[in-house]
């Protein structure tokens, strides 16, 4: 019984670690194209 409960848990943190790097590359990938479209916006800017 008590080796199902351990098996479980490392399932279990195997998900949560694959969630924490989805949503930390989730946030990678939103910080980079805030700032390529900044640096978009700035080229129109000069060019207006």
């Amino acid at each position: 019984m008590l080796q199902n409960f351990i098996i479980s848990l490392e399932i279990m943190g195997k998900g949560m670690l694959g969630i924490f790097v989805v949503i930390g590359l989730l946030t990678l990938a939103v910080s980079i194209m805030g700032r390529l479209s900044h640096r978009e916006e700035g080229k129109q800017e000069e060019r207006d």
